[in-house]
Parts: structure tokens; sequence; C-alpha cells
């Protein structure tokens, strides 16, 4: 495609682009950064930085603890109410609680409990590294007779359905998968691996951090029993704010918590010594929640839901598909290759790219020496570089620059300045 041409086109995106106004209401200290790390952390909404302040120096600071009635303690539960939308649930099936990883425990510890006697557990190589520590370590806990079964990429990039399918039995118990995978990018089919676990008598536990706030999905509609989810990034809920988890409704008095902290009892504040669940998706709570971080969500949750998850998922689609077209046509020549599913339909909101100089490319776009553009994707071991497109702030000019700036650190070998030496966060 033609260069001139080709920034036309997005600039004529950009301007047609429903969700533009959105861009404003981030913190963006420079339009010289472009930011398509969203997939790891989102943008500094500027919401947020006024409501903490009023949170710090109002509610904590003049308040005190009378905050916790008016401002508090309800935050957990009315979150995920607002959450619940942008991934297709119902209020009362989502609360905000501790960490990604912990709600994963809990979730599928409770399943583990509630299918007793079936002793398979099901996921994937592509899933993300801690899902399946958590899951290691309940069979340690549970009983060596319970294994680990891992259905296997045909590519590295994807996983075949039928290949996933086959790994699931009438002895599986639970199906533990992340819906994008965080390296390519890879989304199962929601509804199709759903409905064949429970054909088989299986739960399913879906991962949903690398697609709450960016890819329209519908939990209630495909049957699915239970999710959870990080808000830091294409929620916006900033580094470390406590994540999600779902539960059901059908399901929610089956399934008992395995951490019984005294924020999920019934009755907290009467102190009483033997604990008692609190009905519904409030007995995974735990303990205090971690307010400052908590509050820090809303403000995104709140542009998402006023975007519309279908408007952004939109976006998103259209976003990538420049990418990648620009990437076809500019980039196979300089050695890259697409490291994510060329289907949008399987394909979340980042697109991974490989080469060999993958590492030392990334920190050519971060700390650019011959350019006033400074890049920020992320890497992924061995080769990935991957590229997060945010909907709400991401542009398809800053694209195109990138693709741009891509094709001029290969071409000047600019890479070869920087070591290999990696960071301890890439």
């Amino acid at each position: 495609m033609n260069v001139n041409r080709s920034r036309q086109i997005a600039e004529e995106m950009d301007q047609q682009d429903l969700l533009k106004h959105f861009r404003k209401q981030f913190f963006i200290e420079s339009d010289d950064t472009i930011y398509l790390d969203g997939n790891s952390l989102g943008r500094l909404p500027n919401t947020t930085k006024t409501l903490l302040s009023e949170v710090v120096e109002k509610q904590w600071g003049t308040k005190l603890i009378e905050s916790w009635n008016r401002n508090w303690y309800q935050k957990p539960a009315q979150l995920g109410d607002k959450i619940a939308p942008i991934i297709g649930a119902s209020p009362g099936e989502v609360i905000v609680s501790d960490s990604t990883s912990l709600n994963l425990y809990k979730l599928a510890h409770a399943a583990l409990k509630y299918q007793k006697g079936k002793t398979n557990i099901v996921s994937d190589e592509l899933n993300f590294p801690t899902d399946l520590y958590i899951l290691q370590g309940l069979i340690k806990e549970f009983d060596s007779d319970y294994t680990l079964e891992l259905a296997r990429t045909h590519d590295g990039i994807s996983i075949k359905t039928e290949e996933i399918k086959s790994k699931i039995t009438k002895k599986t118990a639970l199906v533990v998968l992340s819906l994008v995978a965080f390296k390519s990018a890879f989304m199962y089919p929601l509804d199709e691996i759903t409905q064949y676990a429970h054909d088989m008598g299986a739960l399913v536990l879906w991962d949903l951090s690398h697609v709450a706030g960016a890819v329209e999905i519908e939990l209630n509609q495909s049957g699915a029993d239970m999710a959870v989810g990080c808000t830091y990034k294409y929620l916006n809920g900033g580094p470390g704010s406590p994540a999600f988890l779902y539960v059901r409704k059908e399901l929610q008095e089956k399934l008992n918590s395995p951490v019984q902290g005294w924020f999920g009892d019934a009755r907290p504040f009467e102190f009483d010594l033997n604990y008692r669940p609190a009905k519904g998706i409030r007995k995974f709570l735990t303990g205090t929640p971690p307010v400052l971080n908590l509050m820090a969500i809303e403000p995104g949750v709140d542009m998402i839901n006023d975007a519309g998850i279908g408007n952004i998922h939109d976006k998103s689609i259209k976003l990538s598909e420049f990418f990648i077209s620009l990437v076809v046509s500019e980039l196979v020549e300089p050695g890259f290759t697409l490291g994510s599913p060329d289907d949008a339909n399987q394909r979340g909101s980042h697109v991974s790219l490989k080469h060999r100089e993958a590492y030392r490319i990334c920190q050519a776009l971060i700390q650019p020496k011959t350019s006033a553009i400074k890049i920020i994707p992320d890497f992924r071991e061995p080769d990935n570089i991957r590229f997060g497109f945010t909907p709400l702030y991401t542009t398809f000019t800053e694209v195109w620059q990138t693709v741009r700036r891509l094709q001029e650190i290969v071409k000047t070998k600019e890479y070869e300045n920087y070591g290999d030496e990696r960071s301890e966060v890439t």
C-alpha cells in the first residue's frame, strides 16, 4: 500500500471514529508517546486522579471511619454490577475481590469440591502460567489421583477446537481456559466450548483478563459457570487494582469458598466466632479490600459502559485489521511474521508480531535514538512483540506510525544499538 495513501486512510478512520472523544478523558502527557501496552496496564483516566484526591482528602482525611458506611463497604458489589454488562453477566453475579490468581484458586477449589468423584482437570499450554500454577497447587492439595490434561497447540498461536474437546471426558471435573491467550490473542469459541463441557458433565472457569473491556462477550448467553479477570488492563483500573470474579446465579449456592474471610460472612460486624457464609456472590469476598485501589476502578468501568462494549469491540477489530493489513504489505520482507490469528473472530484486542530480534526491536521502540516518537508495546518470550489496542484511546494514525517506525528500525538496523539482556519486567 502506498505510504501516503495508508496514512490518509488512517486519518480518515480517525475522523469517522465514534469513540474518538474518549481519548481526551485520559491523561496523555505527550502525543509523541504511543501507548500500545493497554493489555498489560491501561492508561490513567483523568477522572481517577480527581476521584482519588477526593477519596484521600475527604473520605479518608475528613470523614475517616464514617466512609465505610458512606462509600466503601458496598463498593465491591457495586463495581461488580457495573462490570457485569461489560462481560454479559447479570446483577448479583460479579464481585470485585482480591487478585485474579486468588479468585481463580477460590473458584477452582469450590468447583472441584462440588464435582467430587471426578478427578480430571483440563487446560491448555497457551494459558497464562499463573493459572496453571494454581491448578498444579490444587492437585497437590487435593489428591494425587487428580490429573491436569493440557491441550496442545499445533502452531504456537492457537488451539484447535477438536483438540480441546478431545481432552474433556466424563471424568473431567473442571475446564480452565483463558478466553483470549496472553501471547497470541487467540480467542476460543465461548459458546461451543462451554456447551461441550456441559454435555460431558464438566464445569468451565474462564479467565477474562485479556478480554474484559475490549471484546464483547456474553457469559449468561453462553451458560458460562464461572469466570475471573483483572481490572488493570482494558478496564483501566490502575496497577495492581483488585480483580473480579463471576459465578452464575444457579451455581452460587452450590459452591463454597475455601478462603472463609470475614468479609464473606453473612453478618461480619456481629463478629461471631463461627463462619456463616453470605448468600450469593458475596460469600467469595475474603478480607478487608484495599480501598484506594478499589475506588480507582470505577472511572474506567463507567467510561466503558458509556461507550458501549459493542462499539468498543467494533473499533478493536478495525484497529487490529488495519494493523495486520499494514504488516502484510510492509513488514513481511523485513522479517516479521504474524503471531496472532488472522481471523478477527478468533482474536482478542492485541496482535503479536514475531521477529528473531524482537526484544531489541522492542527496546528501540521504547527508547528511540533516532526518532521523536516513543512507542510502548511489550515483549513476551521468546520472540513476540505484543501490540495492545485499547479502543478508547488508541488511534488509527498511531497504528500507522507504529508500522512505519518498525520499518525504520529494521531497515537501518537501529536495534543493533541495544543489548539483549532482559529487564526484570518485559
